[in-house]
């Protein structure tokens, strides 16, 4: 490519106080004649409209040219010259460490960019990175085509854009046509062949843009990955384990507009004020060096609420519902990190003193407070009592605190001339739709003086929904708090993809007379009938029978770097005396349960003096065991005796202890360590763990109630977690509808819930189909676009497979045998791994446009691996209560793999064969190597094969990895026939044997490492 960039200057517009997000974006009419573009076209494009927002284009295409413009413009941003020796100091020591990785030059861009500079007269000056505090003194440039050939494999980058000389955002462009995923894809073989190569500058990269002209996306440098250092020879390496598309973000406008095509992003992410924004003021490099990218709609509620308030400082509206405004974001957007970075911003206002982080029940204040952590550790004060409350609002330089409603109304009625309420307070409300309606939320309002008050809520208060009790005219969230600043509704996430929509089943739980179901009985829902033994254990019958299919559990996925099989549930009851009867049935039920079956169970209730509110709210649990009346509690005790004895803990129902237990129980979830919580109110709003994907319901939901609830599902996790079960005991149709249309529009039901049965099962139909027609079984894929095709129809019936294996309907109805979907697994992963063994850079590799499932095809997979794991596991505990558990699992893991199967015997011989000192992977290879000699010299003694050749002949299978079946290597195995038989059996010897030969393959292929002599 060329480098006819260089013409064009244009001078920057006049600086203002400009929004990051554009309120309404209306695209420019097209000019092009729509014709064929090509990727050098689109490229030359996209360099020219960066031009024309002011980018200095470079034609820098090697390292050299890279450090020395980099040198150049850290001096004209410090205004400072480097003498060689400094510069040569600086760049080894805070710029490009021989053991700084991606990670650490994260870090040094968002948390450290200001480095120290030794100089050569022994003084010290600050170097500046970034100018974060006057954005626009920073210098956007361009460049395209960087190469190099100094990693893994040589490789040529699109458009680069340069921040202060740092590579800051890497573009990836394909043709028009052409599925953005590709640019997607050769981003992540740079990442792992040659980002770190040359100075390794292009770890500096804070953000990836792909796009193919039509589609345009972002994403950050760390979405979903973790950093590992691989040393590979005398070179190094750092590559970053694969990156995950759906966690890929849209660009839009601040009504939620996606922006997509890339003429479009590039005036409104690439304006020079948006895109410094964004890099300086709306990322968050977290406790778990994730650099977490903020999305349009976060970015513009954070702006509205600075805005709102500057504006209202200025007109002296402070200390009115005209100072504040409040947020409708739906469950599950990132409303923590919103509002986690508003505080931040704005306690960096200059007339700001403090910012109040008010949520309204002590375990939402734990669970932000771990959320807060994660984003920056110590930027947050939380506090225990209000006694500690009160020594922080009496510290200055306690800045953000965080604290429940209940203590700050504490605070409030122990201390009525405290001088914190003449400071100026920015307050913020998490889950605004609650208590902070009644008397509390007055006293506040009353006592500070110069307060803003802003709301974050995914469910608000309308008229229609409103409850009649208090005053009238403090009953919606509006009167509360102001305006309604931004909208991001259930329908907005969904279509984002930034959360999973639900698949609902209603399951009639009481039988009446024939042709009558539960919803068609009026007051059939009493507690008398609903808390009726037999169906308490026909529910939890239905639970256990259903329990394996809707959470995934006999399959598997990597969690944190551990291999982990299914998801877990919330139960969801309607009171503490419904919540103890379901836990005892599930107790009694895991007595009968082979040691193969029993779930882990937790149980979480606490007094609540409203269990049910009229309005839809859940009622409010703290932890105040301490009210519960005595069976209640004891019975509490009990299961958390169990809890106790499943976890080698030792928890109880005292004030401590029940937080404490509270807190693991809700770390275990979130770890997948606990199958089920049994929960009455508690864990249903606000309550985070992606692993999470069932809710088991037996209460009565509505409005704000039932969206809450069902969002525990919906978080994003991998391509196995499809959507969010939510399985209904009781009739809550009408109440799902109804709670769509209010927190979403009159359309969102066809958005937010899964189509029916037969829609999908309509289209997995039609995929299997052609599959068998276009791929029968055992039939090679020779040419390169049939090969695409079928990886593409594969990954097709995967997705579909998914979704439908949680429906009862599909049980049955498979249109393809276990023997055939093992057969096209075999082929999907041979493709892949070929694919994978491209080693020519130069050419065209077809990984780039086709999408594996890898995570659904190895939802299924149990490898030797995971089986040794559990070994040493099982070494462990053995004699233990926990041994015959491990025990089990190792059986049913080896009992639910196709590749494992017909290994169980070889397996639970050798885990029996282990003692406290064994060595399990060295053990491993002894024991398979022993067997396998064993049983081939037995084949060989029955069938009296010559011994020498039958040996290579299986060493040469395993290389291979398949028998082979003709030619001559078949015939020197075989004994000789004898020329005087009167039938020639010679065939018939022939099949038997290379029978015995494949069963004796497939037993022991995969336990050894084979090499070919």
């Amino acid at each position: 490519m060329t480098d006819s960039y260089a013409a064009p200057r244009y001078a920057p517009i006049a600086v203002s106080n400009e929004r990051t997000v554009v309120a309404q974006y209306v695209p420019e009419p097209s000019d092009d004649d729509q014709g064929y573009e090509s990727e050098a076209a689109l490229e030359a494009h996209f360099i020219k409209l960066l031009q024309e927002q002011a980018y200095e284009y470079l034609p820098i295409h090697s390292s050299d040219g890279l450090v020395a413009n980099l040198r150049a413009q850290l001096e004209a941003l410090n205004q400072v010259t480097f003498s060689d020796d400094e510069w040569a100091r600086f760049f080894a020591e805070s710029i490009a460490g021989s053991r700084d990785g991606i990670v650490e030059k994260t870090r040094r861009i968002q948390r450290e960019h200001i480095q120290l500079l030794h100089r050569d007269d022994g003084t010290d000056k600050n170097i500046l990175l970034l100018d974060k505090d006057q954005i626009h003194n920073n210098r956007l440039q361009v460049i395209n085509q960087y190469a190099t050939d100094s990693g893994a494999r040589s490789n040529r980058y699109d458009v680069t854009i340069l921040v202060n000389g740092l590579p800051m955002v890497q573009v990836e462009l394909k043709r028009r046509g052409v599925a953005i995923r590709e640019a997607f894809n050769q981003i992540n073989r740079y990442q792992r062949d040659s980002f770190w190569a040359d100075s390794g500058l292009y770890e500096y990269v804070q953000l990836f843009v792909i796009s193919n002209g039509t589609f345009t996306k972002y994403y950050s440098n760390t979405t979903r990955a973790t950093h590992v250092d691989q040393a590979a020879g005398s070179s190094r390496s750092r590559s970053q384990v694969s990156n995950t598309f759906e966690f890929t973000s849209w660009w839009a406008d601040a009504t939620n507009k996606a922006i997509t095509d890339l003429v479009g992003f590039t005036r409104t992410f690439f304006s020079s004020h948006t895109l410094l924004a964004i890099l300086t003021r709306y990322c968050v490099f977290d406790s778990d060096n994730k650099l977490l990218v903020m999305r349009p709609y976060q970015i513009a509620a954070t702006e509205r609420i600075l805005n709102r308030i500057e504006t209202s400082t200025n007109a002296r509206q402070v200390g009115t519902v005209r100072a504040g405004g409040y947020i409708w974001h739906t469950t599950g957007s990132g409303k923590t990190l919103t509002s986690f970075k508003t505080a931040q911003l704005a306690i960096d206002m200059p007339t700001i003193d403090k910012v109040l982080f008010v949520v309204d029940r002590k375990d939402l204040d734990y669970q932000t407070m771990v959320e807060y952590e994660r984003f920056q550790k110590g930027a947050v004060n939380s506090n225990a009592s209000t006694r500690e409350l009160k020594r922080q609002l009496d510290n200055p330089t306690a800045k953000i605190i965080i604290t429940t409603i209940q203590k700050l109304s504490r605070y409030i009625g122990k201390n009525p001339d405290s001088r914190v309420y003449d400071g100026h307070t920015v307050i913020i409300f998490d889950e605004c739709h609650r208590s902070q309606f009644g008397a509390m939320h007055e006293a506040i309002t009353k006592t500070f003086r110069n307060y803003h008050i802003f709301g974050f809520t995914g469910t608000p208060i309308f008229a229609q929904n409103s409850s009649s009790a208090g005053s009238p005219a403090m009953r919606t969230t509006e009167q509360i708090f102001g305006d309604r600043l931004h909208l991001y509704t259930v329908v907005n996430a969904i279509a984002d993809h930034n959360v999973l929509p639900f698949h609902v089943d209603y399951v009639d739980t009481i039988k009446v007379k024939a042709g009558i179901v539960d919803r068609e009985v009026a007051g059939i829902n009493s507690e008398a009938a609903l808390l009726n033994p037999q169906r308490i254990n026909g529910v939890v019958d239905y639970v256990l029978s259903r329990f394996d299919q809707k959470t995934k559990r006999q399959q598997s996925y990597t969690l944190k770097e551990q291999r982990v099989r299914g998801f877990n549930s919330l139960f969801a009851t309607a009171s503490i005396d419904a919540a103890k009867r379901y836990y005892a049935a599930f107790k009694a039920r895991r007595a009968e349960l082979p040691a193969a079956e029993p779930l882990k169970i937790a149980l979480l209730y606490s007094f609540a003096p409203n269990e049910a509110q009229p309005d839809g709210l859940l009622g409010e649990e703290d932890f105040e065991t301490g009210h519960l009346d005595k069976s209640s509690r004891d019975f509490l005790d009990d299961a958390i005796a169990d809890y106790n004895a499943m976890f080698a803990t030792s928890y109880d129902t005292s004030a401590q202890q029940f937080g404490d237990y509270y807190k693991d129980v809700t770390r275990r979830l979130k770890n997948r360590e606990l199958d089920m919580a049994i929960v009455v109110n508690m864990l249903l709003t606000g309550f985070d763990a992606k692993t999470l994907n069932t809710l088991w319901v037996d209460k009565n939901l509505r409005q704000h109630g039932l969206i809450q609830a069902f969002s525990r599902t919906n978080r994003i996790l991998n391509s196995v977690k499809a959507f969010g079960n939510i399985v209904c005991f009781r009739d809550l149709q009408e109440q799902t509808d109804e709670a769509l249309r209010l927190f979403g529009d009159d359309n969102a039901g066809g958005v937010v819930l899964l189509q029916p049965f037969d829609h999908y099962y309509d289209e997995y139909k039609e995929t299997a189909d052609r599959l068998l027609n276009e791929f029968p079984v055992g039939e090679r894929i020779i040419s390169e676009a049939e090969k695409k095709e079928f990886i593409s129809l594969f990954g097709v019936l995967l997705r579909l497979v998914n979704i439908l294996s949680t429906f009862d309907e599909f049980e049955g109805r498979e249109l393809l045998s276990p023997r055939q979907m093992d057969d096209y697994k075999s082929q999907y992963l041979a493709l892949r791994d070929e694919f994978a063994n491209h080693l020519d850079a130069e050419k065209e590799s077809i990984d780039d446009d086709v999408v594996f499932e890898i995570e659904l095809v190895r939802q299924v997979e149990v490898n030797v691996d995971y089986i040794l794991m559990l070994a040493e596991q099982y070494l462990e505990v053995k004699d233990g209560p926990r041994d015959k558990e491990i025990r089990a699992q190792i059986n049913r893991a080896a009992s639910a793999s196709p590749t494992l199967r017909n290994k169980r015997d070889l397996i639970n011989d050798f885990v029996d064969s282990l003692n406290v000192d064994s060595r399990v992977g060295e053990e491993w290879q002894e024991f398979i190597d022993r067997h396998r000699t064993a049983e081939l010299d037995s084949i060989i003694t029955d069938e009296r094969l010559n011994p020498e050749p039958t040996q290579h002949f299986m060493h040469d299978a395993f290389v291979d990895g398949a028998i082979t079946t003709t030619g001559t290597a078949v015939t020197r195995i075989l004994p000789p026939a004898s020329r005087f038989s009167k039938t020639n059996n010679h065939e018939q010897l022939k099949d038997r044997v290379l029978a015995k030969l494949q069963a004796f393959f497939d037993r022991y292929a995969g336990l050894l490492n084979y090499v070919r002599d």
